[in-house]
C-alpha cells in the first residue's frame, strides 16, 4: 500500500516546515508551496493525494482556492490549517469543498486526526470550533 501523498500550502515557511515535520513520518510530503498563485500548477504536477491548505495567502483566499480546486476536478481531500477561530470561516471552507478544518494553535494535537479522518472522508474541526 502506498503512502498518502501531501502538499503543504502556507505563506509561512515555519508552519511548512513545523507541518512536515508533523506528518513525515506517516505521509510522503512531496511538496511545500508559500505563494498561493502556484497551488494549480503544482497539483497538476504533482498529483496530491490530500492538500493542507491555509486560508490566508496573502492576497489570495485558500478558500477560493479550494472552490477553484474542486471545480478543476480535483478530487483529492482538502484540510484547511488556520489561525481563524470563527465558524463563519468553518462553514466557508467545509463548504468549499474541505474536509478538515484545524487551528494553528492546535495544529500539533489536531492536523494528524483531520488527515486521517479526511482520508476516511469524514469532516474534523478543531475543538474550539466543533459544532454540539
Amino acid at each position: 500500500m502506498s503512502r498518502t501523498r501531501i502538499l503543504v500550502v502556507d505563506d509561512n515557511v515555519e508552519i511548512l516546515d513545523h507541518v512536515s515535520e508533523l506528518l513525515g513520518a506517516d505521509y510522503d510530503i512531496i511538496g511545500k508551496v508559500e505563494d498561493g498563485a502556484f497551488v494549480f500548477a503544482e497539483v497538476a504536477r504533482l498529483k496530491p493525494n490530500l492538500i493542507v491548505l491555509d486560508i490566508s495567502l496573502g492576497d489570495r483566499s485558500g478558500i477560493e482556492i479550494c472552490r477553484q480546486l474542486r471545480e478543476q476536478g480535483y478530487a483529492g481531500e482538502i484540510v484547511f490549517l488556520t489561525v481563524h477561530e470563527d465558524p463563519d470561516f468553518v462553514s466557508a471552507a467545509i463548504g468549499a469543498g474541505g474536509r478538515g478544518y484545524v487551528i494553528k494553535s492546535r495544529m500539533t494535537v489536531d492536523l494528524d486526526l483531520a488527515v486521517k479522518a479526511a482520508l476516511l472522508h469524514r469532516v474534523f474541526v478543531s475543538h474550539p470550533l466543533q459544532q454540539q
